[in-house]
């Protein structure tokens, strides 16, 4: 009688599943973003404030909250820091990234990029077009639920 040994089948995608691959991910980022002094918050909050079409301290607060589901509290203590770190400074109405904030972004982002590319390397195009399909659903139905359990 031949045996052969049994091949580990991937979990179906859930909730577990889904933030396992978050918080991995993330502790990686993390790591890197600790080694410039800055928490996963500020980066984001810093992104969001960093494009190339100008952003009030609102529409910051908008996004970030929008993705992250944070508190805007939070969010606009965290527009103090980068502000008074000198990531961020105000213009009129609008926020506008310091060299510094760039340069921190642009670090943080050539850093990551060769892990990134370790962890996504070699899954089928196909799967990643499927997988972004899924969470792409997951995440609008998750907003719909969120959004009727606030009203």
């Amino acid at each position: 009688m031949t045996t052969t040994a049994a091949t580990p089948t991937a979990p179906a995608a859930d909730s577990r599943v889904l933030g396992l691959a978050h918080y991995a991910a993330r502790g990686v980022l993390e790591h890197v973003l600790a080694r410039h002094g800055v928490t996963f918050r500020h980066q984001i909050v810093l992104r969001a404030a960093t494009t190339d079409v100008p952003q009030t301290p609102d529409d910051v607060v908008t996004q970030v909250r929008s993705s992250l589901k944070a508190d805007p509290v939070d969010i606009r203590a965290i527009l103090d820091e980068l502000l008074a770190r000198q990531l961020l400074v105000k213009d009129a109405a609008y926020l506008r990234p310091t060299d510094a904030g760039r340069e921190l972004l642009a670090a943080v982002g050539a850093e990551v990029a060769p892990i990134s590319a370790r962890i996504w390397y070699g899954i089928p195009a196909e799967d990643l077009a499927a997988a972004g399909r899924v969470l792409a659903l997951v995440t609008e139905r998750a907003n719909a639920e969120l959004a009727a359990l606030t009203t």
